[in-house]
């Protein structure tokens, strides 16, 4: 019986490190990263995945460095050729009442709790590592440079997109679609005018301002009023660089 270890974290950071590491690596090493920590809206989306040596998987890359329709070709060839793969989730509720970083950490454990395989190592994109009951390490932009945690961040990605174009459904006029829950300037304006949600993050600003009633100022009007600002600016100090006009000397007949 196999007894499982306390997790300790450490953070691989230079590229000479990481090919150490990779020499060592066992065979049953679980991918770990996540998509959602930033938006205003939805729910924060964790994905595990250990590969299959024998059934490499080609293109696999960082998501945010993919194409949607090359991310939506490699997931169900990820699920396909994984000796094990798990998504896993935290609510809106659960980031409001924890915090992004703690509901991000819950929705990791899960995932990892959610494979069919037990994982003998387990590789995290980041800084930071779930508290889960095996070996854990932290691998800084570690989905450009581990295969099973780009693996991971693909699922976690196309998982959650999946999930934002069921509530743009569910909550039209948003765009959730479209932006997936950022806080772009037209979500901002889309929230000014219609309300918040259920699927919004009350604790994430501007929406929490808007929940509580404080007046706040749409992306747009940011924009102009610093804009309206740069140019009195420029204006003044253009002025102020102005040499004096040099008086024309006066007539013999003016002097007398």
């Amino acid at each position: 019986m196999t007894t499982k270890a306390r997790a300790t974290a450490s953070k691989v950071e230079e590229p000479d490190l990481f090919a150490e590491l990779d020499t060592e690596t066992p065979l049953l090493t679980a991918g770990v990263d996540e998509a959602g920590r930033g938006p205003l809206a939805g729910p924060v989306c964790a994905a595990a995945v250990i590969l299959d040596p024998e059934r490499p998987i080609e293109g696999l890359a960082d998501s945010k460095k993919l194409t949607a329709k090359k991310r939506e070709a490699l997931a169900p060839l990820i699920k396909e050729r994984a000796l094990a793969w798990s998504v896993a989730w935290a609510s809106v509720e659960e980031i409001d009442e924890l915090n992004i970083l703690r509901a991000t950490m819950l929705a990791m454990r899960r995932a990892v709790e959610g494979l069919s395989t037990e994982p003998e190592l387990v590789l995290v994109d980041g800084n930071r590592t779930p508290e889960i009951p095996f070996r854990v390490e932290a691998i800084v932009k570690g989905d450009a440079k581990v295969p099973a945690i780009s693996a991971a961040s693909i699922l976690a990605k196309t998982e959650r997109d999946r999930v934002m174009t069921e509530l743009d459904a569910e909550y039209p006029g948003y765009g959730f679609a479209r932006h997936a829950g950022y806080g772009t300037a037209a979500h901002v304006e889309a929230i000014l005018a219609s309300g918040v949600t259920p699927a919004h993050r009350k604790t994430f600003e501007p929406v929490k301002s808007i929940v509580e009633g404080r007046p706040i100022e749409s992306k747009a009007a940011k924009a102009k009023k610093a804009a309206t600002k740069a140019t009195k600016a420029t204006g003044a100090t253009k002025a102020r660089g102005r040499k004096p006009r040099a008086e024309a000397p006066r007539s013999s007949t003016e002097t007398e």
